[in-house]
């Protein structure tokens, strides 16, 4: 497929994300995601960040597999976890499940750094050449179990988790600055639910349920290893 193509497909799929949020506006209370987080999507070639035999369906909106039962996300809960975040360029931002990258991408058109953790080493190792070809020079990679953060790297401004843990783990509530915003997935397979959590000035934490969904896993086991050490 061409350039040109992929262009059209990507405009239609912020189309359809720009309808779903409608769909869902009366849980987000507003009908529309704001344009920081809507370009960045709009800029970050999806196709760059899927499986070769896949790229005919990336701008689809839904979620597709990218190996070891992981799968990259839906475009519109991309944007939507970006959104929440509500990013400032000057944002240190941690991202726990790399993936292929995609995530990363959108996060590192938006902010200043974006430090992001993977457990599965050999989507972490296509994840920094994905990322590297594409010229993004402000994301550094950690291999490692996401369930305990980038300590030497925290405070962070803003926190995004991909895999869904069953409880928001200590460790990065911990690491999140006062101030700051973490969008998270969390809760047993059949019911999970779409988190904000925000942190106060004087530390105090709150959450917020914002929409049903269904995420991997997040291994939060002490004995999770990265897969291939």
């Amino acid at each position: 497929m061409s350039d040109e193509h992929f262009t059209k497909l990507r405009q239609h799929m912020l189309m359809e994300i720009a309808a779903e949020t409608i769909y869902v506006s009366a849980r987000l209370g507003k009908a529309a995601l704001g344009a920081p987080a809507m370009d960045a999507v709009g800029r970050v070639p999806r196709h760059d960040f899927v499986p070769v035999e896949l790229q005919p369906y990336a701008y689809a909106n839904v979620p597709l597999p990218i190996g070891f039962d992981k799968t990259i996300s839906q475009p519109f809960i991309v944007a939507l976890m970006t959104d929440l975040l509500e990013l400032e360029p000057s944002d240190r931002v941690l991202e726990i499940g790399t993936g292929l990258g995609y995530q990363a991408a959108v996060l590192a058109e938006l902010v200043t750094k974006v430090y992001s953790v993977e457990i599965i080493e050999e989507l972490a190792r296509e994840a920094k050449l994905r990322l590297g070809r594409r010229g993004y020079k402000n994301i550094d990679f950690k291999l490692g179990n996401g369930c305990y953060g980038w300590p030497e790297h925290a405070p962070f401004d803003k926190i995004i988790v991909t895999a869904a843990p069953d409880l928001i783990p200590g460790e990065l509530l911990q690491q999140l600055k006062p101030g700051g915003r973490m969008a998270i997935p969390a809760g047993l397979a059949d019911a999970q639910q779409l988190l904000l959590v925000t942190k106060d000035a004087a530390g105090t934490v709150s959450t917020r349920e914002i929409l049903p969904v269904r995420f991997s896993q997040l291994e939060d086991t002490e004995d999770a290893r990265p897969r291939g050490s």
